[in-house]
């Protein structure tokens, strides 16, 4: 695996693998890497494409009051993880790399991003479209690999691609799992062993108000029910609601595909979660 910091030499790279006839695949991460991101690289490795991992902890998508400065980073088994599973180039640049002096350009995609964690993170998603409108610009990939987990934000980057004609697949891969039914997430790593057995009840009340609600019982009945498991577990709760899977709006109609949404803290660690919903 080649890794670089290099802009040149990234892009001498991907000069050589198109001039070689072969596609190139980007997955976008800020390091702390676990199972769920190897599911990406795993993913990302069709015949023929060759597979780029960007690492950059992007300081335009913390709010002044979040954990950029204690965001666990793992430079070293991080690149031992990605060269095992089989990556072509670690992409690792720095933050003047990203945002040299004098820059001054924000990318704000509307509507997708409004509610949800784009109500409890003001700027948050400004960030992220900023910083991946660079990584597409900087890797020029046929496709990039997003988790589900983080569903809004992948809401965000298909709208951000289809808005500015980007020629690139944007490909979601499922949420990946601990036994227990969490989420994988790099800030898992902040929970003490009393959170973490507490920490299950997010995906567990998830599951059980998306099944009520595929039955077609009432939403609010399910999405209260569920805000009470959470409550009792612990959690200090953000949001717990129904949206359009495609739009994102609340209150989507039974027969357009939905998508149950939640973020919700323990002690000073803040969890998102999201499921489905099956019709039936």
């Amino acid at each position: 695996m080649q890794t670089t910091g290099d802009l040149d030499r990234l892009r001498q790279a991907v000069t050589a693998w198109r001039s070689a006839g072969q596609a190139v695949a980007l997955v976008p991460t800020m390091g702390a890497l676990h199972a769920g991101h190897i599911a990406l690289i795993e993913a990302a490795k069709r015949p023929g494409t060759r597979v780029v991992a960007s690492i950059f902890v992007n300081p335009k998508q913390f709010g002044p009051a979040e954990d950029l400065g204690r965001y666990p980073r793992r430079e070293a088994s991080d690149a031992r993880m990605l060269n095992a599973a089989g990556c072509d180039l670690l992409w690792a640049p720095s933050v003047e790399t990203m945002y040299p002096m004098g820059f001054a350009t924000n990318i704000a995609v509307a509507g997708v991003s409004d509610g949800f964690d784009g109500a409890a993170r003001p700027g948050h998603f400004d960030g992220v479209a900023t910083v991946v409108t660079k990584l597409f610009n900087q890797v020029r990939p046929d496709l990039a690999y997003f988790g589900e987990k983080d569903f809004q934000q992948l809401a965000v980057i298909r709208r951000l691609v289809a808005d500015l004609d980007m020629p690139i697949e944007i490909v979601g891969v499922p949420t990946q799992r601990d036994d227990d039914g969490l989420a994988l997430s790099s800030r898992n790593i902040y929970l003490d062993d009393d959170q973490r057995a507490r920490a299950v009840a997010l995906p567990r009340a998830l599951g059980i108000a998306a099944r009520s609600i595929g039955r077609g019982d009432l939403v609010e009945d399910a999405l209260t029910e569920a805000r009470a498991t959470l409550i009792a577990a612990g959690f200090e709760i953000d949001y717990v609601a129904l949206a359009d899977a495609e739009t994102l709006a609340e209150d989507p109609a039974p027969d357009r595909p939905r998508r149950l949404l939640a973020a919700a803290r323990l002690g000073t660690t803040r969890l998102i979660d999201n499921v489905p919903i099956e019709q039936g």
